[in-house]
């Protein structure tokens, strides 16, 4: 791979990958409340929460999110595959978001509760960036060398 594909993707793959890994190292030591906190929020959006233990939820949660900012700060974790990884997680926030009524008006505009919620949007979008230019760099066509 060039080293000109490498570094047009290394300041997405740092941004988000260092702001999801901080966010499950965080989540490891979450205490009972927190990991309640949790659980509810996301299995209002998410009905198969609902089977999970709280704090049994906060451990897997926190685990996908270290799984997911290690590959995307891993540099041999191929471009793509990281995307796609990012893609899913950021999926997954965003439909918390849409399935969350107290978040948003009938327009998904974010209410003031939704916010911070809604900037997980970008992550969607840095997972997209991430596999069609992946998808580009690979392809005959679009080749340039």
């Amino acid at each position: 791979m060039a080293l000109a594909a490498k570094l047009r993707r290394a300041p997405v793959r740092l941004a988000t990958g260092a702001y999801i890994l901080n966010s499950g190292v965080n989540k490891l030591g979450a205490d009972e409340g927190t990991a309640a906190w949790l659980h509810s929020t996301a299995a209002n959006a998410l009905p198969f929460v609902k089977r999970m233990p709280p704090t049994v939820f906060a451990k897997v949660l926190a685990a996908g999110e270290i799984a997911v900012g290690a590959a995307l700060l891993a540099p041999v974790v191929p471009a793509g595959l990281a995307g796609i990884a990012l893609l899913g997680f950021g999926g997954a926030l965003t439909a918390m978001y849409v399935r969350t009524p107290a978040w948003h008006d009938r327009y998904l505009r974010p209410t003031a509760e939704g916010v911070a919620p809604a900037k997980d949007i970008w992550l969607v979008g840095a997972g997209i960036g991430l596999v069609v230019d992946a998808a580009l760099a690979e392809s005959p066509i679009t080749a340039t060398e």
